[in-house]
């Protein structure tokens, strides 16, 4: 019953989110579009910026979970889909006082996924750890910066195809750091 009520208070939460500005949003409309009393909430989240850390949370698990074996880019489209799918959403968080929510969402779904990403990528040529966190660093700070302006400019342009784009004209680029890195 635990994991029904919460996957309950995400869904309403979620469809209000997609209507109305986050600020707008209040625990008494959640708990009654999902059929609950209020102490039912508290018992799950402190408050409705904890529902939104626990929604970010779990999608950032998701990603990592379909890290193997894909690459940066069709890890990175997971998280655009979500957030094409909740479009309206998005914008309501990226333009409330809680906006560094979404943006440590962003920041730590990226460096996760990149890490592991460079991680196995890197694992067979015993890259220095200082180097590894370069490219780490290099490649999360492109990604970010890319989802940021995405984001600052409304969600106006398909950031799935700008990506591809980014990765098509920097492929290549990443082994030949590997190469630099060996040589150094």
């Amino acid at each position: 019953m635990t994991n029904e009520t919460k996957d309950a208070i995400k869904t309403t939460f979620m469809e209000l989110l997609n209507r109305k500005p986050l600020n707008k949003i209040t625990v008494k409309e959640i708990v009654s579009g999902c059929g609950i009393n209020r102490n039912t909430f508290y018992y799950h989240y402190t408050d409705i910026r904890t529902l939104v850390e626990e929604i970010f949370d779990e999608q950032s698990s998701y990603i990592l979970r379909t890290v193997e074996g894909k690459s940066v880019y069709e890890c990175l489209t997971t998280a655009i889909s979500f957030a094409l799918e909740n479009k309206s959403a998005m914008l309501h968080i990226y333009n409330s006082p809680d906006r560094e929510v979404l943006e440590q969402y962003i920041f730590r779904s990226t460096e996760q996924t990149i890490s592991r990403y460079i991680r196995i990528v890197t694992q067979p040529h015993h890259l220095r750890p200082e180097d590894e966190e370069a490219i780490v660093l290099y490649y999360k700070s492109l990604l970010t910066g890319l989802a940021v302006d995405w984001l600052s400019g409304g969600m106006k342009y398909d950031l799935s195809d700008k990506l591809k784009r980014v990765c098509e004209l920097f492929d290549g680029t990443l082994e030949s750091v590997i190469i630099k890195c060996r040589i150094m």
